[in-house]
């Protein structure tokens, strides 16, 4: 997994539970700053520093893990609702036909994406 990926997704939720990184290193029991590393990717956690802030923000850790699991698939589903739930009528048709091309030419986009990696 992107560790920059896993970072802001831990920023995310604690963010949505209001907390700040000191009250959530504290919890996990790291520094500030190792969390703040974590948070810009800097750092990937250990296992035991992952498992420690998944329970520390109560939360299933495939939320954080959800496009390196198969069970990840409802909360990727989910996020995109949210993500669309007040875009207008208008919004919302543009981002379907947006949605429609991508997966009309997905094969095409992965091809791209992964020439562009190497």
């Amino acid at each position: 997994m992107d560790r920059i990926i896993l970072g802001k997704r831990i920023r995310e939720q604690r963010k949505l539970q209001n907390l700040k990184q000191d009250a959530l290193s504290e919890m996990v029991g790291i520094s500030t700053i190792h969390l703040s590393e974590i948070e810009r990717g800097n750092k990937t956690p250990s296992m035991e520093t992952f498992i420690k802030m998944v329970n520390a923000l109560n939360i299933p850790a495939d939320i954080l893990l959800r496009d390196e699991v198969y069970g990840g698939k409802p909360y990727i589903l989910n996020d995109i609702t949210e993500k669309m739930k007040d875009l207008t009528p208008a919004q919302l048709k543009m981002v379907t036909e947006l949605f429609y091309v991508v997966l009309d030419n997905i094969n095409n986009i992965a091809g791209t994406t992964e020439a562009l990696s190497d």
